[in-house]
């Protein structure tokens, strides 16, 4: 009998740690640094899936962004909103900020939270390709995101006054300024995710739909859910510089598989560099007048070989990259712009390049023909047999032997000289 009670004790001492580690509940966490676009959309859609099915007591979004796309962020929010499970946001760690996109996926969580010394707001929306848009454009926009704030606002009993003002007024808050507005625009200020997870553990929350919850998570244990290859990779090329160097890197491989064609590496990588590029300009704000000029630039590089310009075409040329360069991204924040540390090196590479590829290309068309009957003009040979004035004989050249004749005695032996090819017969002079 003591026996089989030892084997019991053991079992449940067992079994004991497993089930408590099965009651323990689980916290999720997701991590988005970057532009919002379709990308980050994707990725936040899985995460909240995932914790949905395996049930989890809470999503924590950790949030470091300068904004990007408004219908991505809709995407991103209608995800929240739909999500079984709670969703925190929390803009940290200290130093960053949740700006315009990023402010409105926080004011959409069912708890918004922020680290010391970061920031919120400036959410005053911009046009997607970066033109100008008129007045009342303009105003249609900016009342059509400040009622989709002030919706958030109210579901969330969150300040809708201060959430118009970053719409409209491009306003931003630090985390003190959010967590002691009335009503608040943030619920919580934490260093971490475990603090933040010990400063609301046991609250009740309303969720979008008007349900409460409570949230319990202490002792929780938090399992991160990381971007795929694939969603890495392309974020990673969603980044201004990066698509600015796969569209010059595109158009200069295209250039040279036009000049060279067989060549199939320049244009696959071309062709691969410009259709990532052309998924990164859609997501960012371009000027298709840098994009026009910068391919206005590659133009007149080229035809500044081709053309007697005095390298007028060339100083046009590279001024074209330069500006276009400067061009291409039209937004205000410093997380956007293509700095000059950059343009510089790639627009005098690239000017280079292909000015050096052109000049090639144009002294191997001035090279002389080297087959057929013109490559035979001008070769030299040697006289197999004497020749009579305007008389015929046989010569050797180009390693074949020929019947040729000349205008002028030529003796066996003498060194000869093509000068004319009519068929088969040749015209030769004596060298």
């Amino acid at each position: 009998m003591r026996a089989w009670l030892c084997v019991i004790a053991g079992l449940f001492l067992l079994v004991a740690p497993r089930a408590q580690m099965q009651s323990a509940p689980v916290v999720y966490t997701a991590e988005v640094d970057g532009i919002i676009q379709p990308v980050i959309a994707e990725y936040l859609g899985a995460a909240i899936q995932k914790a949905d099915a395996a049930e989890a007591a809470l999503l924590v979004v950790t949030l470091r962004t300068p904004g990007g796309l408004l219908d991505t962020t809709r995407d991103i929010n209608n995800a929240i909103i739909r999500a079984r499970t709670p969703i925190a946001v929390w803009v940290g760690p200290s130093g960053n900020r949740a700006a315009s996109a990023g402010f409105l996926i926080t004011m959409a969580a069912d708890i918004a939270a922020m680290a010391p010394g970061t920031h919120i707001g400036a959410a005053h929306p911009v046009s997607g390709d970066g033109s100008k848009m008129d007045d009342t454009m303009a105003r249609k926009v900016a009342s059509d995101t400040a009622s989709y704030g002030r919706t958030l606002a109210q579901q969330r009993k969150r300040n809708a006054v201060l959430i118009e003002q970053a719409v409209n007024d491009s306003r931003s808050f630090t985390e003190q300024e959010a967590v002691s507005a009335v009503p608040v625009l943030i619920d919580v200020i934490a260093s971490d995710i475990p603090d933040l997870l010990a400063k609301i553990d046991g609250r009740t929350i309303t969720r979008f739909d008007g349900r409460s919850h409570v949230l319990r998570v202490s002792g929780a244990r938090l399992e991160a859910i990381d971007m795929t290859w694939a969603q890495r990779v392309l974020s990673a090329v969603a980044h201004p510089q990066i698509a600015y160097l796969l569209l010059t890197l595109g158009m200069l491989g295209l250039t040279v598989e036009f000049w060279n064609p067989g060549a199939i590496f320049p244009g696959v990588a071309g062709g691969i560099s410009l259709l990532l590029a052309f998924f990164a300009l859609q997501v960012l704000p371009v000027s298709y007048a840098g994009v026009l000029l910068i391919v206005l630039g590659l133009v007149l590089l080229i035809l500044e070989v081709k053309v007697t310009s005095f390298g007028v075409l060339a100083v046009g040329g590279v001024s074209a990259l330069f500006f276009g360069s400067l061009m291409l991204i039209d937004s205000p924040l410093p997380e956007m712009q293509i700095g000059l540390r950059l343009i510089v090196p790639i627009t005098l590479s690239i000017s280079v390049i292909l000015l050096f590829l052109v000049q090639l290309a144009v002294k191997a068309q001035k090279q002389p023909s080297v087959t057929g009957a013109a490559g035979m003009i001008g070769g030299s040979g040697r006289a197999l047999t004497s020749f009579d004035a305007a008389g015929s004989g046989r010569v050797q050249t180009h390693g074949e032997i020929w019947t040729a004749t000349a205008s002028e005695p030529i003796s066996a032996g003498d060194r000869v000289q093509v000068v004319g090819v009519t068929g088969l017969l040749l015209t030769v002079r004596r060298l």
